[in-house]
């Protein structure tokens, strides 16, 4: 196979050319190779690829960068058919490309012995209805478990009568007169060849091929009507506020083609004791002055069962208690998060004369009073 050529070289400018200079280049040699100005030419069709690789390639900072220091044997130079890029054909490239090649266009162009309907022909684009878009909103339980939710949905539903023709019968359809059935017509435009043939939509038929004569009575000649439908989704565990599901194909029916797609919005619902903080779930524990020195058992809600949690003999406030695996399953099925239970130490107001004297009494021990750490090392060991 023979070697490729030097980008820089395909593309007739030195090294240090500017982004200006290198679409310059490329606009020249497009309009040169162009398939439209030399139909048949299967080595200008080459030429007109190479330039469209180069420019690619260049045209790019990275990829630019990458080939400058190690040529085509960069990373990400194993692109199909060799290089950096990843065209599929010519088509791809006037995609990619559109804004640079302005009005010359590529497979709907005829001129210089084209055929009319360009190279290949163009395909006729297949219609599509809207998408529905609903909110669901889940509680923490079923967030967890994962959940099948039955909505009833209001939509543009496939018309009875005329089973989404929009005719009132078979025999009421014909072919287009005006574009012969092809759904397209043939206009001039001006490109930089100068005057050429464009292959647009029909007018008439909108693109379809077919004309309808007369009109079905009950959706009139829309081929949809108004109604419901009820679906059932499967939520998967571990959702999360502001994800979004797709259903294809449960969205609006539209005539002469496809549904559109069902989009499901999570919401979450607040729970009365828990917070979520990504897959995990946090839970603030209260308990008392005594429950803190002398330790405690106490209950605590989960998402399925309570459970029963010890605290231990001098607990500070501020501590972090980790159930494992008692939090939200990963969406993705990478395990599942924890509960985190954060202990606060309830101060009481307005206590009774006899509780406030035991208090008063406490407070004279030296047990009960916080030690003195003057140094950052004496602090920083209380903190671990």
């Amino acid at each position: 196979m023979a070697s490729k050529r030097d980008y820089y070289e395909v593309l007739g400018v030195q090294k240090s050319a500017s982004k200006d200079e290198l679409k310059k280049a490329y606009r020249k040699l497009a309009v040169q190779y162009h398939p439209d100005k030399n139909p048949g030419d299967k080595a200008a069709e080459e030429k007109f690829k190479e330039a469209a690789e180069a420019y690619e390639v260049l045209s790019n900072d990275d990829k630019r960068r990458q080939y400058d220091q190690f040529g085509h044997a960069a990373p990400g130079g194993g692109a199909p058919g060799g290089g950096f890029s990843g065209f599929t054909d010519i088509n791809d490239i006037f995609e990619h490309f559109g804004d640079i090649l302005g009005g010359m266009g590529g497979g709907r162009f005829s001129g210089f012995g084209g055929s009319g309907r360009g190279r290949g022909g163009a395909s006729r684009a297949v219609r599509k209805g809207s998408n529905l878009r609903v909110k669901v909103s889940l509680t923490l339980a079923e967030i967890v478990q994962g959940v099948e939710k039955k909505l009833k949905l209001k939509k543009k539903i496939t018309c009875n009568t005329c089973h989404g023709s929009g005719a009132a019968s078979a025999s009421d359809v014909q072919t287009c007169s005006h574009c012969h059935g092809s759904g397209y017509v043939v206009q001039e435009v001006n490109s930089i060849f100068g005057r050429m043939q464009q292959q647009v939509p029909c007018n008439v038929c909108g693109g379809d091929g077919k004309v309808i004569t007369k009109k079905c009575a009950t959706c009139h000649g829309e081929g949809v009507v108004d109604g419901e439908e009820t679906v059932s989704v499967k939520i998967p565990a571990g959702v999360a506020e502001g994800m979004q599901m797709s259903i294809a194909g449960k969205g609006n029916a539209v005539r002469g083609g496809i549904n559109g797609d069902l989009l499901v919005l999570i919401a979450e619902e607040k729970h009365p004791f828990l917070e979520r903080e990504g897959n995990d779930l946090v839970y603030e524990l209260e308990i008392s002055i005594p429950d803190a020195v002398l330790g405690a058992t106490v209950e605590i809600p989960t998402v399925e069962n309570p459970v029963k949690i010890k605290v231990e003999e001098g607990t500070q406030a501020g501590k972090i208690l980790r159930l494992r695996g008692k939090g939200v399953p990963d969406v993705n099925g990478y395990g599942r998060g924890d509960l985190l239970v954060h202990i606060q130490i309830f101060i009481p107001k307005n206590l009774p004369k006899d509780d406030k004297k035991l208090f008063e009494t406490l407070a004279q021990s030296e047990a009960v009073k916080p030690k003195k750490r003057t140094s950052f090392f004496d602090k920083m060991k209380d903190f671990f």
